[in-house]
């Protein structure tokens, strides 16, 4: 909302300055609108992509994705649930039907029994590859190729400083 909006008022009708809500100027609204658009659009179409042309949800990619990059294809399920920004059951289903499509397995950490880790298979590998030049494509589509070296680098910027607010571990950008 604006400031247009009627202003908090007290038990006597008074106005009460300490409850008036910063609302967002015309220019903030307009990026807060954008941004939402985009957070609301863009994993919807990405989704929808790789399930038609590879059988897999968005998050079932990045499980792969992470296991597929990190350097002995193996990470701990605890872990991995704040590489994909899941939750340790949603993690458990999906990596549950991964393991019957034999995409993963999982095993328990020798060094601490509480501890699983994922590990994908040459077929999850296989299946990972074959995604990833039509989800790259995709995000060349839906984004990339519609901004300029400027603006990439602006949008970079942008989303560090996002995040170092939303995400001071740094967990979301796990190249860092």
């Amino acid at each position: 909302m604006t400031g247009s909006a009627s202003t908090p008022v007290g038990g006597d009708g008074s106005r009460d300055p300490s409850r008036d809500p910063r609302w967002l100027d015309d220019e903030e609204r307009a990026a807060w609108v954008g941004l939402n658009g985009l957070l609301i659009k863009l994993p919807g179409l990405l989704d929808g992509e790789l399930a038609r042309d590879h059988g897999l949800t968005f998050f079932e990619y990045m499980v792969l994705a992470m296991l597929s990059e990190s350097p002995d294809h193996s990470l701990r399920m605890s872990w991995l649930a704040v590489l994909t920004n899941g939750s340790q059951s949603r993690l458990s289903h999906v990596a549950k039907r991964l393991e019957r499509q034999g995409f993963i397995r999982r095993e328990r950490d020798a060094t601490d029994r509480r501890s699983t880790h994922a590990i994908i298979t040459p077929a999850g590998m296989d299946k990972v590859r074959s995604a990833a030049p039509d989800h790259v494509a995709a995000v060349r589509e839906y984004v990339l190729d519609h901004l300029d070296r400027a603006q990439l680098a602006q949008l970079a910027g942008i989303g560090d400083a996002i995040l170092e607010n939303i995400d001071p571990e740094g967990a979301a950008r796990p190249e860092r």
